[in-house]
């Protein structure tokens, strides 16, 4: 199973046809640039559509604090995203409270480990919709 920088590696290497497709569900790559180090990071993410935007949860496992990317993405919301071999610029936002419930179930649907993950934390767990500049 792929994971953390192999998973990176492997999906770069082969344009998704290794790493998009990921314990049932599918990945991205999220690259955000590092709001203290100022050097690019990049993640693999679960992902869904959303009409022309992907949308991503920030959830570190239900951790009680937020996963670094999405820290980075608040103090520079322009970030780089790859699906499969289609790579580009996007603009990361939190999802609206008004957006928020019907992005929560479409995630959990491809991800039922989300629900788990927000009982573990009294954090707020946001989707971040990623919107293609």
């Amino acid at each position: 199973m792929l994971y953390g920088k192999e998973h990176v590696q492997r999906y770069q290497e082969t344009d998704g046809a290794e790493g998009h497709d990921w314990q049932g569900t599918i990945t991205l790559l999220l690259t955000t640039t590092g709001r203290k180090s100022g050097k690019e990071r990049t993640t693999p993410l679960i992902y869904q559509p959303e009409g022309d935007a992907y949308l991503v949860v920030a959830s570190k496992g239900g951790a009680d604090e937020p996963p670094l990317w999405y820290l980075n993405l608040q103090a520079d919301p322009e970030v780089k995203v790859q699906v499969k071999g289609d790579k580009f610029t996007a603009r990361a936002r939190t999802a609206t409270p008004e957006e928020k419930p019907a992005f929560w179930r479409k995630m959990t649907a491809t991800w039922p480990a989300y629900d788990e993950y927000q009982t573990k934390t009294s954090r707020d767990i946001p989707v971040v919709v990623l919107e293609r500049v």
